[in-house]
C-alpha cells in the first residue's frame, strides 16, 4: 500500500513539474497571437476603418484561441452592455487571463491599451497599436528566454521533489 501512495504522489507531482512547463511553453505562443491580432485590428482601423465592435469580431475570426475568443468576448460584451468600453475591456482582459498562459505583465499591457482604444484619430491609434506591439516583443523575448531557462528544469523539479519527498517519509 506504501508503494501505491508513493508512485501515486510521485505522478502527481511530476503531473505538476510538466503543467508548469506547458505554461512556460504556451506563454510565447499566445504572445505571438496578441500581436498577430493587434496587427489586424491595426488593420481594420486604418484601412476597413471599421467600428471596435466589427473589427473584433473580423480578428476573432482570423487569429487561434485563447485569443479569438477574447476578441470575439470583447465584441459581444459591447453589443450587450451599455456601459463604457474602458469597463468591457479590463472584464474581457480578466476573463481572458484566467483562460491564457499570459503574466501580470501582458495583463497591465492589455489594460493600458485599452485605456487609449477608441480615444484617438487614425494616426494616434496607429501609434498605440504600434507601442503596445513593441511591449508585447519585449514580453515575448523574456518568455521564451523563461522557457529555455526553466522549461526543462520544471518536468525534472516535479519529479526529483515528488521522489524527495517519497524518500523522506520512507
Amino acid at each position: 500500500m506504501k508503494w501505491i501512495g508513493a508512485l501515486l504522489f510521485i505522478s502527481a507531482t511530476t503531473w505538476l513539474g510538466f503543467e508548469w512547463s506547458n505554461k512556460l511553453t504556451r506563454r510565447p505562443k499566445h504572445i505571438r497571437q496578441l500581436i498577430n491580432a493587434l496587427q489586424v485590428l491595426e488593420a481594420e482601423i486604418l484601412y476597413s476603418q471599421l467600428p471596435l465592435h466589427d473589427a473584433f469580431s473580423s480578428i476573432a475570426r482570423q487569429i487561434p484561441d485563447p485569443c479569438s475568443s477574447f476578441f470575439q468576448l470583447v465584441a459581444n460584451r459591447m453589443v450587450e452592455k451599455y456601459s463604457y468600453f474602458e469597463s468591457v475591456w479590463e472584464e474581457s482582459v480578466a476573463t481572458f487571463m484566467e483562460s491564457s498562459s499570459l503574466s501580470v505583465n501582458e495583463k497591465e499591457i492589455l489594460l493600458q491599451f485599452g485605456r487609449t482604444l477608441g480615444q484617438h484619430d487614425f494616426n494616434q491609434q496607429q501609434k498605440h497599436i504600434q507601442l503596445t506591439i513593441k511591449h508585447l516583443e519585449r514580453e515575448l523575448q523574456d518568455a521564451r528566454d523563461e522557457q529555455d531557462r526553466y522549461g526543462k528544469m520544471a518536468k525534472n523539479l516535479g519529479f526529483l521533489t515528488g521522489l524527495f519527498i517519497v524518500l523522506l517519509l520512507i
